[in-house]
């Protein structure tokens, strides 16, 4: 079973070999929204005040993600890329602040962070909203947290995110819960290892 992963926590990661040497750090995550899943990480130095290096990691040279290292065989795994290349792959796949619409048309909050499966699977399972009051019936806040499944179809255009509005059935403010309910709606009975 592979333990969920919140994206935030996932910068400033070290990137380690096999043999363990540090090679770099993760700064940014890059999605493949289509399929639903990271598409790779861009980097920092060895040090994370070395700033961002010319070079990313492709989500298929990953070993392993771990909750306190992103593993690779060794440093042939890192991508040499131009770093306009890299900051444009990492605009284009940010989902984080993305205001988020059902595909009919309600706004019903904005991304806060993201969940991905860890070990091998790199899928994106779940977004952590800060949610509009009418998504939580019965909340006195304004903004309320809280989880929705993925969904089957999701899409990202500019700083917009579009789930099914079924998705929104499954919302919970509690992670057990949240995985308990999604994962019925996934029809994998998964959860994670909090």
């Amino acid at each position: 079973m592979n333990e969920l992963t919140a994206v935030r926590s996932l910068m400033t990661l070290p990137v380690v070999t096999l043999g363990g040497d540090a090679v770099a750090h993760v700064k940014d995550t890059v999605f493949d929204t289509a399929a639903g899943r990271i598409a790779s990480f861009t980097l920092t130095g060895r040090t994370l005040l070395s700033g961002p290096v010319p070079r990313d990691l492709p989500w298929p040279a990953v070993h392993c993600l771990g909750r306190h290292a992103v593993m690779v065989r060794d440093e042939g795994a890192l991508c040499d890329l131009p770093l306009s290349a890299a900051r444009r792959d990492a605009l284009r796949g940010r989902l984080l602040g993305a205001q988020v619409l059902t595909d009919d048309g309600d706004l019903v909050g904005t991304v806060l962070d993201v969940l991905v499966e860890g070990g091998t699977s790199g899928r994106l399972v779940a977004f952590r909203l800060a949610a509009h009051r009418e998504l939580v019936p019965g909340s006195r806040h304004r903004r309320h947290q809280v989880y929705v499944p993925r969904g089957e179809a999701v899409s990202v255009s500019g700083r917009r995110l579009v789930i099914p509005a079924q998705a929104t059935t499954y919302v919970s403010d509690d992670l057990p819960a949240f995985v308990a309910r999604a994962g019925v709606h996934h029809g994998r009975g998964r959860g994670a290892d909090r």
